[in-house]
C-alpha cells in the first residue's frame, strides 16, 4: 500500500526523522569538530561582481551547470524571469503579447522550475512549473540552470533545470535593507505608467542558543501590455476552370477570413519570500522557507473580425496578387501560385444577402492565481556525516474568470437576411502588401456603412455570450532525506544517497454558460443594452502606423464586465426580455464533460558517489523511481430516451524507472576545465493530455483536444562534453556539444474535418464525423454550412507517444571578456565588456506525422498537378530554432553602469496560431526569424542611491507567421509594444 500523507504528517515526519538522524550522528561527532566551511557570502553589487561570482559558481561545479547572479539585491539583469534566463547559451523565450512567457532549454519546452531546491507547480496543467510571470524577479537573488543532471536531482526534465534562489539570511555579513521605485510605460497602451515597488530586508544575530537570521522580500506591480495582432486566411482555391466570374487565367488563393486583434493585458502581481533560518550550533541548522505570489492577469481583447468572405470567392475580384512558393514538405515539392493581395470584397445581394458580415468581439478574461511555496526542513553535520531532511509543499490555485461577447453589426444600408439570420453585408477592403495584413470597410463601395452608423448602438445586435468561472488546482507535497558520508577511500571523497516521496495533484473544474444567438427574433439590438457598450480601441495603426484598419465600432465595456459582470449580464437578459427573445442567458454551471482529477504518487531513492583523481573529480550514480497514477474523470452517455448519463470513470497506472548519471570534470590546466557527461531523465505528460474530459469551443475552428490516457512518460538520454577557458578575470570562452537520444516524445496529433471544396461545408448532422474531426454541439455552423446554426464537425487533436526513435544534437558556444584589467592602458574604455552565446541544434527522427486538411489537399493538387495528392511530413520538435544568438554589451564605471543586448532566434514551428489553437493547412505554423533589442542605463548618485532606466524591444520587433513553411504564406502578425522602466533604488 502507497503511504497517503498529509502535510502535518509530512511536518511531524520531517521532525522525527531529523532528530533520529542526529541522535545517531552525534554519537560519531567529536567535541572539537569544525563545520565545513560552505557558505557563499551574499555581497553582490555591481554587473562586473555578479558576473564573476557566476563564473566562479560555474567553474567549480561537478557538473554542467549555468548561473546568472542578481547585480545588486533584487535585481537582475531583467525584470521579466523569461528574458532573464535568455541570458544563458541554449535558452531561447517564447513571449505573449511581447511579455516572456515560456522558455526552452536545448529546443525543448520540457523542463522543470524550482524554487530553492523545491519544485513548483504551474496554473496550468503543465510539468514545467510555476509560471515566469508569476514570480517578480526582484526577489530573486540567483538563477542557476543544470544541464546535465547528477543523480541526485529529481527527475521530470528534458533540456534542464531551472532553480531560482533567494537570499539566505546566514550568509550575510552587514544588515539588508533596500528598497526599489520604477514606473513602466508601453508605447501602444493607451493606460498611463504602472508602478513597481520592492524592498528586501535581511540580517543575523549571535544569540546565547545559536545565530539567529531572517530575510524578508517582497514587490508590487503593475503592468500593461498591449499587442496587435492581425491575421488573414487565404487556404483555399479558385482554379482558372472553375468558370467563376472571379477566375482569373491562373489559379490563385483568395480570401477566406480577415481578423483584427487587439489584446491588451494587465498585471498586478504582488510576491513575498521570506526565510527564517536558525544554527544552535556549528553543526546544526534549521530553516523555514515561503514564498508567496498573487497575481491576477486581466486580458482586455478585442476582434474586428471580416466574416463570411469565403462566401464572395466566386464573385471578389482581387486587384492584385503576389506569388506563394510553397517550399517542399515531406520530401514533396509543394510549387507556388498566386494570392490575393489588394482588392474589395463587395457585396452582392443575388449571390449573398448576409455576406461578407462584419462582426465585434469583446474578451474580457482574468487568471487569478495564487501560489505558496513552503520548505521547512534541517540538517546536522560532523567531520563525517552531514544528513538533512525537508518537508516542502507547493500549490497554485487558479480561477479563471471570463465574459466574451459577440456583437453582429447590421448594416443599415443593406437588406436584411431573408432567412432571418442576425447579419447582413458590409463590404471590405484589404492591402495585404508590406507584410501588413490589413483590412478595412470598404467605405467608397456600394451598400457601405458610415462612421456614424458604425457608432449608432442600434446598428449592432447581440451574437455570443460565453461566461466562466474555471478553477485550477494543482498542489505538490514532498518528503525528502539526503545523506552525505565522507569516505575519502578509493578516490571516492564522499557518497550521498537519499530519499524522496512526493504526491502531486491537478484538478479542474470548467464552469461556464454558452449562449448562441443567430435569428433577428432572439437578437436584440444595442439600444436595448447601450448602456453597457463603449467605442473600441481607435489606435489599431500605432504600431505600424497602417492606413487601412477598422477603427470606429462597438463593444460591451470590459471595464464594465471586469468591475460588474452581474450587472451587465443582468442588462443583457433584460434586453432580451425587451425584445421578445426566446433565449435567456443563464448563470455559468460546472460542465461535466470538462472536469477530471488527477493524483501521483512517486518515491524515489539515490545514491550517488563524488570522486577526485587528480586532475579530475565528478560523480556517478542512479536514480531509480516509482510512480502510481489515479485519474478521476466523468463519461457521458445517452439512455435510449436521449437523456444524458453522468458516470465517474476511474484509470489507474503506474511505471518504474533506473536513472543512471554520470559527471566528470578534468582541469586539465590552471585555465582550463573539461567537462562531459551522461545521464538519463524522463518527463511525464501534462495532466491534460492524460484526461479524457472535452472542452468544446463556441468557435469552429480550434481543435478539440482530447487527452490519452495511455500515454508513457518519454525517456531521454543526454550526452554533454564542453570546454571551458577562463583566459581573464571576469572572462571565459567555452564550446560544447550535446546529444539526445528521445524515446516515446510527445507530439500532437491532429484529424481535420471534411470540407467540401467546392462549397467549403463540414458534416453539420452528427454525432459522428465520419469523414474526420469531432462534432461539436455548441460550435457556430459559420461558413461551414447552408444555414446558421450551431453544431459542426470540427478539428480535433490528441497527444501521443511517437513511435520512433528521435535524437537531437547542438554546439553552444559562449564568450564573456572583460577590460578592467586594462585600466591603465585604458582609461575609461576598461569599463566594456561584452557576453555573446551561439547555439545551433538539430532535430531528426520520429515518425509521427502531419497530414494537409481537405482543403490544403485541394490547393496542393492545383500546384503540384497531381490529383488526389496526400502531402503528409513529421512534426519534428515544436520551438525548435536551429540557429540563436546573444550578443550583450556592457559598461561599468564611475558610478555609471549601461548594458544592450541583442537576441536573435531563426524560425520555428509553433502551435500558438493566432486566437486558435488549431494547424492551418493541416500543420504547425512557421514563426519567422525574429530579433530584439533590450538596454538599460544606471548611474549611482552615491553609494546608496542608484537610479536608472531599462527598454525593452526598443526598435518594437514585431511576430510573423507564416503557414506551411518558412517565408511561405503570411497568415498573422504580433505588433508588439515598446516598454520602457525607470526609478531607483536605495541601499540603507
Amino acid at each position: 500500500m502507497r503511504p497517503n500523507l498529509s502535510k502535518l504528517s509530512f511536518a511531524i515526519m520531517s521532525a522525527i526523522s531529523l532528530q533520529v538522524s542526529m541522535n545517531v550522528l552525534a554519537q560519531e561527532s567529536s567535541d572539537d569538530a569544525e563545520a565545513s566551511d560552505n557558505t557563499e557570502i551574499i555581497e553582490v553589487k555591481g554587473m562586473r561582481s555578479s558576473l564573476t561570482s557566476a563564473l566562479a559558481e560555474k567553474r567549480e561545479a561537478n557538473n554542467l551547470v549555468e548561473v546568472i547572479q542578481a547585480i545588486d539585491i533584487g535585481k537582475l539583469p531583467d525584470q521579466n524571469l523569461a528574458e532573464v534566463l535568455e541570458n544563458v547559451t541554449g535558452i531561447q523565450i517564447t513571449r505573449e503579447a511581447g511579455v516572456g512567457t515560456g522558455v526552452q532549454i536545448r529546443g525543448t519546452n520540457a523542463n522543470r522550475t524550482e524554487i530553492n531546491g523545491v519544485s513548483t507547480v504551474g496554473s496550468g496543467s503543465g510539468r514545467g512549473g510555476i509560471d515566469f510571470e508569476d514570480v517578480s524577479s526582484a526577489i530573486i537573488s540567483a538563477v542557476e540552470v543544470t544541464k546535465a543532471p547528477e543523480a541526485k536531482t529529481i527527475e521530470g526534465s528534458v533540456g534542464a533545470t531551472i532553480n531560482l534562489r533567494t537570499i539566505r539570511p546566514l550568509q550575510l555579513n552587514d544588515r539588508l535593507l533596500s528598497v526599489r521605485v520604477q514606473g513602466e510605460d508601453s508605447s501602444l497602451s493607451t493606460d498611463s505608467v504602472t508602478p513597481r515597488i520592492s524592498g528586501a530586508f535581511g540580517d543575523n544575530w549571535e544569540l546565547d542558543n545559536g545565530k539567529f537570521g531572517v530575510v524578508l522580500s517582497a514587490s508590487y506591480a503593475e503592468q500593461d501590455v498591449t499587442a496587435f495582432r492581425p491575421r488573414a486566411d487565404r487556404d483555399n482555391l479558385v482554379s482558372s476552370d472553375s468558370g467563376a466570374a472571379s477566375a482569373q487565367s491562373f489559379d490563385f488563393l483568395p480570401i477566406q477570413f480577415l481578423n483584427q486583434d487587439y489584446d491588451n493585458y494587465e498585471y498586478e502581481t504582488k510576491n513575498l519570500a521570506g526565510t527564517l533560518e536558525w544554527a544552535p550550533d556549528d553543526n546544526t541548522r534549521f530553516y523555514f522557507d515561503a514564498v508567496i505570489n498573487d497575481q491576477e492577469r486581466r486580458q482586455e481583447s478585442s476582434r474586428v473580425q471580416a466574416s463570411g468572405v469565403s462566401s464572395l470567392n466566386n464573385i471578389s475580384i482581387p486587384d492584385a496578387f503576389e506569388t506563394v512558393n510553397f517550399g517542399s514538405l515531406g520530401g514533396t515539392d509543394l510549387g507556388s501560385i498566386q494570392a490575393a493581395l489588394t482588392g474589395i470584397i463587395p457585396v452582392d445581394l443575388a449571390d449573398d444577402d448576409d455576406d461578407p458580415n462584419l462582426r465585434f468581439s469583446s474578451d474580457t478574461n482574468s487568471r487569478i492565481t495564487k501560489s505558496e511555496i513552503f520548505r521547512l526542513g534541517g540538517e546536522w553535520q560532523t567531520d563525517k556525516f552531514s544528513v538533512e531532511v525537508e518537508v516542502s509543499s507547493s500549490s497554485s490555485d487558479s480561477n479563471t474568470p471570463s465574459f466574451n461577447t459577440t456583437l453582429n453589426f447590421i448594416n443599415p444600408n443593406a437588406p436584411l437576411d431573408a432567412g432571418g439570420g442576425n447579419d447582413n453585408s458590409v463590404p471590405f477592403a484589404y492591402d495585404l502588401s508590406g507584410g501588413s495584413l490589413a483590412f478595412g470597410v470598404a467605405f467608397g463601395a456600394e451598400y457601405a456603412p458610415t462612421v456614424e452608423q458604425l457608432l449608432d448602438p442600434a446598428n449592432v445586435v447581440l451574437r455570443d455570450v460565453n461566461i466562466g468561472q474555471d478553477i485550477a488546482e494543482n498542489t505538490e507535497d514532498a518528503f525528502r532525506v539526503d545523506v552525505n558520508y565522507d569516505i575519502s577511500a578509493y578516490n571516492i571523497n564522499s557518497i550521498d544517497f537519499g530519499y524522496r516521496y512526493n504526491k502531486t495533484s491537478s484538478l479542474r473544474d470548467q464552469v461556464r454558460s454558452n449562449v448562441g444567438l443567430r435569428s433577428m427574433d432572439d437578437s436584440p439590438r444595442g439600444n436595448l443594452f447601450s448602456d453597457v457598450l463603449t467605442a473600441g480601441p481607435d489606435n489599431f495603426n500605432a504600431a505600424d502606423g497602417r492606413s487601412l484598419y477598422v477603427g470606429d465600432f462597438l463593444l460591451i465595456n470590459p471595464e464594465m464586465v471586469a468591475s460588474d459582470p452581474d450587472g451587465v449580464l443582468s442588462t443583457l437578459n433584460a434586453a432580451i426580455i425587451a425584445h421578445g427573445g426566446s433565449r435567456s442567458i443563464s448563470s455559468p454551471s460546472s460542465q461535466v464533460s470538462g472536469f477530471f482529477d488527477i493524483e501521483e504518487e512517486t518515491h524515489a531513492l539515490y545514491a550517488q558517489a563524488n570522486f577526485e583523481m587528480g586532475i579530475v573529480r565528478g560523480n556517478f550514480g542512479v536514480r531509480y523511481l516509482e510512480t502510481e497514477v489515479n485519474s478521476l474523470g466523468n463519461s457521458i452517455t445517452e439512455d435510449a430516451d436521449g437523456n444524458e448519463i453522468v458516470e465517474q470513470v476511474v484509470s489507474q497506472g503506474d511505471y518504474n524507472f533506473i536513472l543512471p548519471r554520470f559527471n566528470i570534470v578534468a582541469d586539465v590546466h590552471e585555465d582550463v576545465v573539461l567537462r562531459a557527461g551522461i545521464s538519463k531523465d524522463i518527463r511525464r505528460p501534462d495532466f491534460d493530455d492524460l484526461s479524457t474530459s472535452v472542452t468544446f469551443s463556441t468557435s469552429p475552428n480550434p481543435a478539440v483536444a482530447i487527452g490519452n490516457p495511455g500515454l508513457e512518460p518519454e525517456e531521454v538520454l543526454s550526452f554533454d562534453f564542453s570546454a571551458e577557458w577562463y583566459f581573464a578575470p571576469a572572462s571565459v570562452l567555452s564550446a560544447g556539444i550535446f546529444y539526445k537520444k528521445r524515446k516515446d516524445l510527445f507530439v500532437t496529433q491532429q484529424s481535420d474535418p471534411f470540407e467540401d471544396p467546392v462549397t467549403g461545408y463540414r458534416d453539420i448532422t452528427g454525432p459522428d464525423c465520419e469523414a474526420g474531426g469531432i462534432f461539436n454541439p455548441i460550435a457556430d455552423i459559420n461558413v461551414f454550412g447552408p444555414e446558421a446554426g450551431v453544431g459542426v464537425c470540427v478539428p480535433i487533436s490528441t497527444v501521443i507517444n511517437d513511435t520512433g526513435e528521435t535524437t537531437q544534437k547542438g554546439i553552444e558556444l559562449a564568450f564573456q571578456y572583460d577590460l578592467s584589467q586594462f585600466e591603465e592602458q585604458l582609461g575609461w574604455a576598461s569599463g566594456f565588456g561584452v557576453l555573446a552565446n551561439y547555439t545551433k541544434q538539430e532535430f531528426s527522427g520520429g515518425e509521427a506525422e502531419n497530414s494537409a486538411t481537405s482543403r490544403a489537399s485541394n490547393v496542393f493538387a492545383a500546384t503540384t498537378g497531381v490529383d488526389g495528392i496526400s502531402v503528409s511530413a513529421i512534426q519534428g520538435l515544436i520551438d525548435l530554432s536551429e540557429n540563436a544568438y546573444n550578443l550583450t554589451v556592457y559598461y561599468e564605471k564611475y558610478g555609471l553602469s549601461a548594458r544592450a543586448r541583442y537576441t536573435w532566434r531563426e524560425a520555428y514551428r509553433s502551435t500558438d496560431f493566432g486566437s486558435t489553437s488549431s494547424f492551418p493547412w493541416g500543420f504547425p505554423v512557421v514563426q519567422e526569424d525574429r530579433g530584439q533589442l533590450n538596454a538599460s542605463i544606471s548611474y549611482d548618485v552615491n553609494e546608496n542611491l542608484n537610479i536608472g532606466i531599462e527598454a525593452v524591444n526598443l526598435t518594437e520587433s514585431d511576430v510573423t507567421q507564416s503557414c506551411v513553411n518558412e517565408g511561405a504564406l503570411l497568415c498573422f502578425q504580433g505588433l508588439t509594444d515598446r516598454r520602457i522602466t525607470f526609478g531607483g533604488s536605495y541601499r540603507f
